[in-house]
C-alpha cells in the first residue's frame, strides 16, 4: 500500500440520519449478479460493462423526479454490439431502456434491467449539401450541431433550453421542440430520414431507395401490421380528424399516429412513429435533417406585466407581429432566477404577482428588422406594461449581451427554480398545452388549482404555441405530500383535457410521468391503436417497458426519488445534466452531476451498510482524484454549483495534519521548492537524453507506487526542458506594466526543437516593440498564484501563498498603480479570484487594489495596437483554456491569433484539457480522455501553428496530439519581429 494513501473513511458522511425508502439494496452493494454480468462480458467485453455499486447508482438518476436503479450498464461501440445487446435480452426474458443525455424530465432515460449508455461513442455532425440537411449520430449534443452549421448560416429546428446538453438522439425520441419550434419546426416535422435498429435487431435506414424493399424481406409481419393499422385509421373519418386536431397544438403525449396518416409506405410510416417513441420501438443510430435558415439580426425585449394573465393576454398580438419567439415568466421564475450569474439583482424585490414576456424578432437582413422593430413597438403603448424595479426597461434592444442574458434567465427555469426549491424536496417539471387563445384563461385557472392545493408553482413557457411548464417541488419521502401530488396531478390532468381540450405533455414527452393519464387525453379507441403499435414494433415488450404505455393508474407515483441534504456546495443540485457536456472526466469516470447522485447515495444509507461502503470504495478515484478541478461546471450550471471546489474540500478531508504541514511549509520555502523543480527537469532532459524516456517512467512509476499516485507526477516524454535560470532584465522606472512569469513558465522551458525566445523573453520583447515596456520584480522566485496548493486541497499552504503573493503584488505594483501581467491564464485567474476567500483580512483589502490582467488580454488591448504585423501564418489552431472562460478573455485569445494568421480555428469540441496543472501527469488517462474529440478535429489536418495561453494546457495539448502547442504571445513575437520574412515559426 503507498505511503499516503488517502482513506475512504475521511469522506463518510457524519451523524445519524434515518435510511431513505427508495435507498439502493444491500443486495447489490457487489454491483451486477450473476449470471448477467458474466455473460454479457463474454458478449461484449470487459470495458463495454459497467457493474459496480457506483456505477449503477450514477445512472439510476435522470433530470427527472423518478430514480430506477439498472442492473448493469452496457457502453456499446458500434451497431453490432447494440444488436448483440437485444438479442440477448430477447433470449433472456429481460428489458432494454436507451439513455444519452439523461436530461428527460420524465424518467424516459431510467431502466430497471438493463440500461444502454449511447453518449459515449455515439457522437457526430456530417454537414451536407452546403448545410440544407446535416447527419447527426444521437450522442450528439443540439448545441455541437448548430455549431457546425452555423458557419453555413443553418440551424436545427428543434431548439429545446437544454441545448448545452441535451443530445440529438432524445431530442427525436421525445420530439422535444423548445422556444421556437412549435408544430412546424419540431422533429417530426424537420427529419428526412432515420436510421433505426429495432427491437429484433433488424436495422432500417429510412432513406435508402430499397428501404421498403429491405423491411419488407426481414420483416414481412411488421409491414402487414403497420398497413394494416393505417388502413384502420383511414377508414375511420372521425379517429382521422381527432388525429389531425390533436396536433394542431404541440402534443408528444403517446405515439404519432399520424405517422400513418402522413407515411405511404411501412419505411415512412416507421420514420414518423420513430419520433417521439421515446426508446420503446428502437434505438435511433443516425438521423438526417432538414435545416432552417439561422436569421442572424435579431431585436428582443423583456416587458413586465401586473399579472400573469394580462402577460398571456398579450401573445396573441406578437404571434400577429411575426415575433419567432414569445416566451412568459411568473414572478417566481423571475425572482428566482437572480441565482444565475449576470441577472440583474433587484429581480429579487419584484412583487410576487408580477410576470413578464420575452419577444424577439429575427430577420436575415437590417431592413427586415427594422420592419419587425416597427412592429413590436408600436404594440407596447397599448400593453399596460409596469416597472417595479430599477432594472426594467421595457424596451426593444439589439444588444447580443442584453438579450443574451434575457435568454439565460428564461432557460435557466427549471434549474433556477429547482435550485431555490426547500431543501430536501423532489422537483416535478410539468408540461402542458393548450390553444394560443385560450392561454390567459388556462394561466388564471392554473393559479386557482396550485392554491387549492397547496402549491406556490413557479410557471414559465413558450406562450407563442400555447406551451405551459409548472415546477412543483414536494417530499417524495412524506406519504401525506406524495398524496397531495397526486391529488393534484388527477385534477390538473382532468383541467387540462376536459375544460381545454389540451395536450398533457406538449414536449417533454409522455415518460413515466403522464403514462397513466394517456387514455384519459386520447380516448380508448386511439391508446387502444397505441398498445396495437407497440405490440407490432416490439412484441416481446423488450424496450422500454411502462415508459409511455402504463395501466396502472398510480404508475406516475412509483419510483419517486427523495433527495438527502448533501454539502451545502451541492444541495441546489436538480440532476439536471446541463454540467456533463464541459466536464473532462465524463467518459472517464464520473460527470459532476454523478457525483452530486453518489453522496445523496451515500446518505440515503445506515451509516456502514454495505452498499455506502463499497461507494465510498470507488468515490476517491472516480469521483475526487479524475476531478480536473477546473470547475467549467460550474459556468454551465444555471445556479453555478461548483462541483470543482467540492472535490477539491473533499481532497483537503482526505489529508492527515502531517500532509498539511508540509505543504505548507513547501508554501513558506518555495524558492528552493522552485529552484529544485527546474534543476529536476533540467537533470531528467539529460537522463532522458543518455538513458531512453523508459528510465524515468520506471523511476517515477516507482515512486507513485511507493508514496501515492495522487501525489507524483508520472513522467511524460513531452514534458519540456528547464527554464533559463534568468529572466530578462529589465528596469522599473517606465514600465507601463508589472510582468509576473508564472512558476510553470520559470520552471519549464518551451518545447523540444522550439526556436526563437523563450516565452519571458518575448512578452519583454512585445512590450518594448509596442512602447509599453514590463518590469520583472527581482524577487518573484519563489512567490506563486497558490494554484499549487488549491487545485489540491491543501489549504494552510494555500493561505501562506496567497498572503504571500497579495503582499508583494502590492508593493511592486506601487499599490496598484501598475497592471500586474501575468503569463498563464490559469495564475491569472488564481491570482484574480481564487486566493481572495484564503487571504488575511488586511491582505483582502490589498489585493482589491491589484489590477491583474492576463498576459493575452493585455497583449490585445495595449500591444496589438502599437504593434505591426509584418508576416503571419496561413493557419493556426486555437486551445482556450478553461481560466479563459472563466475570465471571460476567449475573445482576446482570438484577437491576438487573427493578428497572427489568415486563419484561425477554434474547434468545435474544444474543451479543458484536464492537465490542470500537474493532474494530467498524475492521471495520464484523464487528460487523454477529456482531449479525444478535441485532438480527432485538430489532427484531422494540417496548421502552421498551434496556440494557447497556459503553458500545462499546451504541454497537454501536445501530449493528445502529438503537435507543438505554444504561447500564442510567442507567434505574435515571430509575426511582429523586425527581420528577414523567412523567420521560422518553431
Amino acid at each position: 500500500m503507498p505511503l499516503l494513501e488517502p482513506k475512504p473513511e475521511a469522506l463518510r458522511p457524519d451523524g445519524r440520519r434515518t435510511p431513505s425508502p427508495d435507498r439502493v439494496p444491500d443486495r447489490l452493494a457487489d454491483g451486477t449478479p450473476e449470471p448477467l454480468r458474466g455473460e454479457l462480458t463474454a458478449l461484449l467485453g470487459a470495458d463495454k460493462v459497467l457493474w459496480k455499486v457506483s456505477d449503477l447508482v450514477r445512472y439510476a438518476s435522470d433530470a427527472s423526479p423518478y430514480r430506477f436503479v439498472p442492473q448493469v450498464v452496457v457502453v456499446p461501440e458500434d451497431l453490432d454490439d447494440v444488436s448483440a445487446v437485444l438479442s440477448y435480452a430477447h433470449g433472456k426474458g429481460r428489458a432494454v431502456v436507451f439513455r444519452a443525455a439523461g436530461t428527460s424530465l420524465n424518467g424516459q432515460a431510467q431502466g430497471e434491467d438493463i440500461l444502454v449508455d449511447v453518449r459515449r461513442h455515439w457522437a457526430g455532425v456530417e454537414v451536407l449539401d452546403g448545410g440544407a440537411r446535416v447527419r447527426v449520430r444521437p450522442g450528439t449534443t443540439v448545441a455541437r450541431v448548430n455549431a457546425a452549421l452555423a458557419r453555413h448560416g443553418r440551424v436545427l429546428g428543434p431548439d429545446p433550453a437544454s441545448a448545452l446538453a441535451c443530445t440529438v438522439g432524445g431530442v427525436v425520441a421525445n420530439n422535444a421542440s423548445g422556444m421556437t419550434a412549435g408544430t412546424t419546426r419540431n422533429a417530426y416535422r424537420t427529419v428526412a430520414s432515420l436510421t433505426a435498429v429495432l427491437s429484433s435487431g433488424t436495422v432500417v435506414d429510412t432513406g435508402d431507395p430499397r428501404a421498403d424493399e429491405d423491411l419488407a424481406h426481414a420483416e414481412p409481419r411488421l409491414c402487414a401490421e403497420l398497413l394494416a393499422l393505417k388502413a384502420e385509421i383511414e377508414a375511420d373519418p372521425e379517429l382521422t380528424a381527432r388525429i389531425r386536431a390533436k396536433h394542431t397544438i404541440k402534443n408528444t403525449n403517446g405515439y404519432r399516429l399520424d405517422a400513418f396518416l402522413d407515411g405511404a409506405t411501412p419505411a415512412q410510416i416507421l420514420r414518423g412513429l420513430m419520433v417521439g417513441s421515446q426508446g420503446t420501438f428502437g434505438f435511433l443510430s443516425e438521423i438526417v435533417f432538414d435545416t432552417l435558415p439561422l436569421d442572424r439580426l435579431a431585436s428582443a425585449a423583456l416587458l413586465f406585466f401586473p399579472t400573469l394573465p394580462a402577460a398571456a393576454a398579450a401573445v396573441p398580438l406578437f404571434n400577429d407581429a411575426g415575433a419567432l419567439a414569445v416566451e412568459l415568466m411568473d414572478g417566481n421564475t423571475l425572482r428566482a432566477s437572480v441565482s444565475v450569474r449576470g441577472i440583474p439583482a433587484d429581480w429579487a424585490e419584484l412583487p410576487r404577482e408580477t410576470a413578464a414576456l420575452l419577444v424577439e424578432f429575427r430577420a436575415p437582413d437590417e431592413a427586415a428588422r427594422e420592419r419587425c422593430e416597427r412592429a413590436g413597438a408600436e404594440l407596447l403603448a397599448g400593453l399596460g406594461l409596469v416597472a417595479p424595479v430599477a432594472s426594467v426597461t421595457n424596451a426593444f434592444t439589439r444588444d447580443p449581451a442584453v438579450i443574451a442574458g434575457y435568454w439565460k434567465a428564461r432557460k435557466a427555469f427549471v434549474t433556477a427554480v429547482g435550485g431555490a426549491r426547500p431543501s430536501g424536496t423532489t422537483l416535478i417539471t410539468e408540461d402542458f398545452a393548450v390553444p394560443p387563445a385560450r392561454l390567459a384563461e388556462a394561466c388564471g385557472a392554473l393559479l386557482a388549482l396550485q392554491e387549492a392545493h397547496g402549491f406556490d408553482a413557479a410557471v414559465a413557457g413558450h406562450a407563442a404555441h400555447g406551451n405551459l411548464h409548472f415546477l412543483l417541488a414536494f417530499d417524495a419521502g412524506a406519504p401525506a405530500d406524495v398524496e397531495r401530488y397526486a391529488a393534484f396531478m388527477d385534477a390538473f390532468c382532468r383541467l387540462t383535457v376536459e375544460r381545454f381540450d389540451g395536450s398533457l405533455k406538449a414536449e417533454h414527452a409522455t415518460g413515466r410521468n403522464i403514462a397513466p393519464f394517456l387514455e384519459l387525453e386520447w380516448g380508448p379507441r386511439a391508446t387502444e391503436l397505441m398498445w396495437r403499435t407497440k405490440r407490432a414494433l416490439d412484441p416481446d415488450g423488450v424496450l422500454a417497458p411502462r415508459v409511455v404505455l402504463d395501466r396502472d393508474p398510480r404508475a406516475h407515483l412509483r419510483g419517486l426519488k427523495t433527495i438527502p441534504k448533501v454539502e451545502r456546495t451541492a444541495d441546489p443540485c436538480i440532476e439536471c445534466g446541463f454540467c456533463e457536456p464541459t466536464c473532462p472526466s465524463r467518459d472517464l469516470t464520473t460527470t459532476p452531476r454523478q457525483r452530486i447522485v453518489l453522496r445523496r447515495e451515500m446518505l440515503r444509507q445506515p451509516d456502514g451498510s454495505p452498499v455506502q461502503d463499497a461507494l465510498l470504495d470507488a468515490y476517491g478515484y472516480d469521483a475526487v482524484d479524475t476531478c480536473a478541478g477546473d470547475s467549467t461546471c460550474a459556468l454551465d450550471c444555471p445556479v453555478g454549483i461548483d462541483t470543482g471546489a467540492l472535490m477539491k474540500g473533499f481532497r483537503h478531508l482526505r489529508h492527515s495534519p502531517r500532509e498539511e504541514r508540509a505543504a505548507a511549509l513547501a508554501a513558506r520555502r518555495f524558492r528552493a521548492v522552485e529552484e529544485a523543480a527546474r534543476l529536476a527537469v533540467a537533470a531528467a532532459d539529460r537522463i532522458g537524453d543518455r538513458l531512453g524516456e523508459g528510465v524515468l517512467r520506471r523511476a517515477t512509476g516507482l515512486a507513485r507506487r511507493a508514496v501515492r499516485p495522487d501525489l507524483v507526477p508520472e513522467w511524460l516524454p513531452e514534458v519540456p526542458g528547464a527554464a533559463a535560470r534568468a529572466l530578462p532584465r529589465t528596469r522599473r522606472v517606465g514600465a507601463a506594466a508589472v510582468y509576473y512569469p508564472a512558476c510553470v513558465n520559470r520552471i519549464f522551458g518551451e518545447p523540444a526543437g522550439h526556436r526563437g525566445p523563450s516565452l519571458p523573453q518575448a512578452v519583454v520583447a512585445l512590450a518594448a516593440r509596442a512602447g509599453r515596456p514590463v518590469w520583472i520584480p527581482d524577487d518573484v522566485r519563489g512567490t506563486c498564484c497558490a494554484t499549487i496548493w488549491h487545485s489540491k486541497g491543501y489549504e494552510l499552504g494555500n493561505a501562506v501563498m496567497a498572503d504571500r503573493i497579495v503582499a508583494a503584488a502590492w508593493g511592486w505594483t506601487a499599490g496598484g498603480t501598475l497592471p500586474l501581467v501575468v503569463d498563464a491564464s490559469s495564475c491569472a485567474l488564481g491570482l484574480g479570484r481564487e486566493v481572495v476567500p484564503y487571504l488575511s483580512a488586511d491582505n483582502r483589502e490589498l489585493h482589491a487594489a491589484l489590477r491583474i490582467v492576463d498576459s493575452v488580454v493585455w497583449a490585445a488591448q495595449e500591444l496589438l495596437p502599437r504593434l505591426t504585423v509584418l508576416r503571419r501564418a496561413r493557419s493556426a489552431v486555437l486551445h482556450p483554456s478553461c481560466s479563459m472562460r472563466h475570465l471571460g478573455d476567449g475573445e482576446r485569445l482570438r484577437e491576438v491569433a487573427e493578428a497572427c494568421a489568415e486563419e484561425v480555428v477554434v474547434p468545435d469540441d474544444a474543451g479543458c484539457c484536464a492537465f490542470a496543472g500537474d493532474r494530467g501527469m498524475l492521471h495520464q488517462e484523464l487528460t487523454a480522455s477529456a482531449t479525444a474529440r478535441e485532438a480527432a478535429e485538430v489532427t484531422g489536418r494540417h496548421f502552421d501553428a498551434y496556440l494557447g495561453a497556459s503553458r500545462m494546457c499546451e504541454l497537454g495539448m501536445e501530449r493528445a496530439t502529438g503537435r507543438p502547442y505554444v504561447s500564442v504571445l510567442l507567434e505574435l513575437e515571430r509575426a511582429t519581429r523586425p527581420g528577414p520574412e523567412y523567420l521560422r515559426r518553431s
